[in-house]
């Protein structure tokens, strides 16, 4: 058998290769390779026989000059999808790099979707009090940095005017019961407002996703001008490190235990709960602070709590007061306290202690 380790380093484990492409891919993304025939055509690269020019051919080509060829382009807000990410971020990803050749040089007008500093379509958004979806004309502007949606296609007041400023876009579709479902978030007098949309068309969802990315790119860049976009594209959309379910208890921790969600995100070190994983608006949030500050995760909880009907606790103490969190499963308490663990051992930046002395501010 051949040798494929020189070309195998651009991907993990990599099982099958397109003999068109010349490329080597994991087992997930070779479904889709197999959808378009025309464009790739997919070989096991253990159990399938391979002629000699076939060999050479993909000696010529491989992963790194595959890439320098198919990825020229890429404008650098463009997602990138990553192994954990959902299927229509990766599939769209094959299908804009392979088939459609956005990224080449050669079809450069097909970037215009999500980088003309304009987009306007419509998606299926979830109704703030129900689990209703219906039709809603958003419209994305780079000129005042907004994402602006209307109750019907004629409206011309918009239901809502969000700044670009605290703006997030994460793909949830899990969460949302579709495999388009995108998660638009962002701040409403200091609290997280969610969003929850979908489209059924793949390639227009991830077109919408990124040209929310984009706009969040010129927004960043015109706040810091000088700052390099390795620097901020880190900061264009972020992900959370742990969300779902826990069982919470009110400040005398003598109050009723009550099922919330919760969301941990790392960026602005803070942890929201909802009273569902669909609601629109955020209950609350905690800071979490390092260590230094006086923030500190231990497992279970103090005698004498209250007892709620989940058995597997978390306690977080903050400067201001301890909170106490129970778990339905082992497993997911030690989630919990390795996540609190990562946030707390990670240095404040400067807009940390903006946010926590905001937060703060709230609560008086």
């Amino acid at each position: 058998m051949w040798s494929m380790s020189k070309n195998l380093r651009h991907v993990r484990q990599p099982d099958w290769a397109s003999y068109k492409l010349g490329v080597f891919v994991c087992v997930n993304c070779s479904g889709t390779h197999r959808d378009l025939p025309a464009i790739s055509r997919i070989k096991s690269i253990r159990l399938d026989f391979w002629d000699d020019s076939l060999v050479e051919f993909m000696k010529t080509w491989g992963n790194a000059a595959a890439n320098a060829f198919y990825e020229k382009c890429v404008p650098p807000f463009y997602y990138r999808p990553q192994e954990k990410d959902c299927v229509v971020l990766k599939d769209q990803w094959i299908r804009a790099k392979y088939e459609r050749r956005e990224f080449t040089g050669e079809n450069n007008s097909l970037q215009q979707v999500y980088s003309s500093g304009l987009y306007e379509g419509i998606l299926w958004k979830k109704g703030k009090d129900n689990k209703q979806f219906l039709k809603r004309r958003f419209l994305l502007s780079e000129t005042d940095f907004t994402l602006r949606y209307f109750t019907n296609e004629d409206s011309k007041k918009p239901k809502a005017v969000i700044s670009m400023k605290d703006l997030n876009a994460v793909f949830q579709p899990e969460k949302i019961g579709h495999g388009h479902g995108l998660q638009i978030s962002y701040l409403e007098e200091e609290r997280t407002r969610n969003l929850f949309v979908y489209h059924d068309n793949s390639q227009e969802i991830v077109s919408c996703f990124n040209a929310i990315r984009a706009t969040r790119f010129a927004y960043l860049k015109k706040v810091d001008p000088n700052a390099r976009d390795s620097d901020l594209v880190p900061l264009i959309t972020r992900s959370s490190i742990k969300e779902g379910y826990m069982e919470k208890t009110g400040p005398t921790q003598w109050e009723p235990f009550k099922k919330r969600w919760f969301i941990l995100n790392v960026t602005d070190r803070k942890l929201s709960y909802f009273k569902t994983s669909l609601d629109a608006l955020e209950l609350g949030a905690v800071f979490i602070g390092t260590e230094g500050h006086g923030y500190s995760v231990r497992e279970g909880q103090s005698k004498g709590n209250r007892s709620g009907r989940w058995r597997f606790g978390v306690t977080l103490e903050t400067p201001d007061r301890q909170f106490v969190f129970l778990c339905d499963q082992e497993q997911d308490q030690r989630e919990w306290i390795e996540a609190f663990k990562l946030v707390i051992s990670q240095p404040m930046l400067p807009q940390h202690y903006n946010t926590e002395a905001n937060m703060r501010r709230m609560k008086k």
